[in-house]
């Protein structure tokens, strides 16, 4: 790891770094379980990457990647069709050997090699932890349908009341009309009309069990679409312990936005762009007072965004004019207390550089319910990280957390000299960092456990004891105990746990495994 710059932004102060990694077109970045990073790279290529020196090991790559064909471009702006390696999933349960699934997104051709038809599908790969290989891999999902522009992409595994799902997001597949209006004829032709319409595939956010059949109670039986009416949306990010799903997604000139998903409903692309009420586009406000149901979709509504950025239209839309949209991509949900001042906030990373915007991270602080924590004087909301180093960093294409929470991974795939691991650390001799993360002497044992009960080790530390949290991976908060001494573990299941001993005082940082 090469230091670089050290970075300080609002009360926090992080060292910026890169990883020795060589990349190509990465587009998914996760912080596994097990402690690895795990990445989507370009031609079909899944690779797992030690955060601490930066090796990578390409352990899949698809042998039945497509790129598309030229055959396939779209005349009107020379666009090819949309294709490459999307996004990435880790089974909810992965530490379990019986579901440790990893799952991605690629393209592959779906016709013949004389008449080729570009689609994506998701792809399963089964993970042995013992020898560090995929043992098996399987077809869940094909036929995903592609377009000239607007792929989407992003998957996500979510658990919802305890079952296992993935979503995965689609866009609008079409060449904006603001900027190419003459591109389609007629203009009712162009994909992006459909994205509403819950038997098309643009503009979805699509979800299937973990095995690629559809959910009995997905909105319309037999139908997979969980969310329309979204534009390009790129990021999906899970708060756990709330159980919301929120969708990060470009606007076009105005309104990008980001959106909590509630199953069925309607996102108004593109009759509504960002807020319906704000007069970023003429005709939104009556489409949404007139707007009528879908009698097929129960309690089908329009759905404003959580947030949207730059919410005005300009005078001159050409390409030449610096549109305030920032291009949202991926994202993550920050739950961790290592740095106070996100703990609780939704962290989203940029592609665009213009002369209003940077590529850079933007948090967004949460209230306990979910919703956004209004600004106050001194300290807006969202607040803005890293665009300093946006010629270093390049178009930042995800984002991810290390599992104790001090330390930022950022990719990017274009905008700088290579792509490239960032990383940004706490900088503990400056930062405000949380005092709630001391180092001591306590410990637990038996440390992997296949015991019913672990015991704390440790007395000066444990005066003032108040508690002990348990949270799964993903943040939820699955066990309290209070007993000072030992913990009875027989309800949770297999896998790596994230403990919290919790004093007057401070709170201890504790990892175990149940075996």
């Amino acid at each position: 790891m090469v230091l670089l710059t050290p970075f300080v932004g609002a009360a926090q102060s992080f060292v910026r770094s890169e990883l020795p990694t060589t990349l190509s077109t990465p587009w998914e970045i996760t912080y596994g379980p097990d402690d690895f990073l795990w990445l989507t790279e370009s031609e079909g290529r899944v690779s797992r990457v030690n955060p601490t020196n930066g090796n990578k090991t390409v352990i899949y790559t698809a042998p039945d990647y497509y790129a598309g064909s030229p055959q396939e471009v779209l005349p009107c702006v020379q666009a090819p069709i949309g294709a490459g390696t999307g996004g990435l999933a880790l089974h909810p349960d992965f530490t379990d050997s019986s579901t440790a699934y990893v799952y991605f997104v690629y393209s592959y051709n779906s016709g013949s090699v004389d008449t080729p038809s570009t689609k994506f599908r998701i792809k399963r790969l089964k993970w042995d932890a013992t020898t560090n290989a995929i043992t098996n891999d399987t077809n869940i999902v094909n036929l995903i349908a592609t377009g000239h522009h607007h792929v989407g992409g992003r998957l996500k595994a979510i658990k919802q009341n305890n079952v296992p799902y993935l979503f995965l997001s689609t866009g609008d597949h079409g060449v904006s009309e603001l900027k190419q209006p003459d591109c389609y004829s007629p203009p009712s032709s162009n994909p992006n009309n459909f994205t509403q319409d819950i038997e098309t595939p643009q503009g979805k956010i699509m979800r299937v069990n973990m095995d690629g059949s559809i959910p009995l109670d997905n909105p319309v039986p037999g139908n997979p679409f969980y969310t329309r009416g979204h534009r390009n949306p790129q990021g999906l990010i899970h708060h756990a312990s709330l159980g919301t799903i929120y969708a990060v997604e470009h606007g076009d000139i105005t309104d990008d936005e980001i959106n909590v998903l509630y199953k069925g409903m309607n996102y108004g692309w593109k009759e509504i762009r960002g807020y319906r009420n704000d007069n970023s586009f003429p005709g939104e406000a009556d489409y949404a007072a007139n707007y009528i149901p879908d009698p097929s979709v129960p309690n089908d509504s329009l759905v404003d965004p959580f947030y949207s950025w730059c919410t005005t239209l300009p005078i001159d839309t050409t390409e030449s004019n610096p549109f305030c949209t920032v291009a949202p991509s991926g994202g993550t949900f920050y739950g961790s207390s290592a740095i106070p001042e996100w703990t609780n906030s939704l962290l989203v990373v940029t592609l665009k550089d213009n002369a209003v915007t940077d590529k850079e991270v933007y948090q967004f602080k949460l209230l306990p319910n979910g919703d956004l924590a209004p600004s106050i004087t001194g300290s807006p909301n969202p607040k803005k990280f890293f665009g300093n180093d946006q010629a270093l960093n390049g178009r930042l294409r995800d984002i991810a957390v290390s599992n104790d929470g001090t330390t930022i991974y950022l990719i990017n795939n274009g905008g700088a000299a290579t792509d490239k691991i960032i990383v940004y650390t706490i900088d503990s001799t400056t930062s405000v960092v949380n005092t709630n993360l001391p180092s001591s002497t306590i410990g637990l044992y038996p440390n992997p456990t296949t015991n019913d009960m672990v015991y704390l080790k440790g007395t000066k530390e444990l005066e003032g004891f108040l508690k002990i949290e348990i949270y799964a991976l993903n943040g939820k908060l699955i066990f309290t105990s209070f007993h000072p001494r030992e913990i009875n573990v027989t309800s949770l299941n297999k896998g790596l746990f994230l403990m919290k001993v919790i004093t007057d005082k401070t709170t201890y940082p504790l990892k175990f495994i149940k075996q």
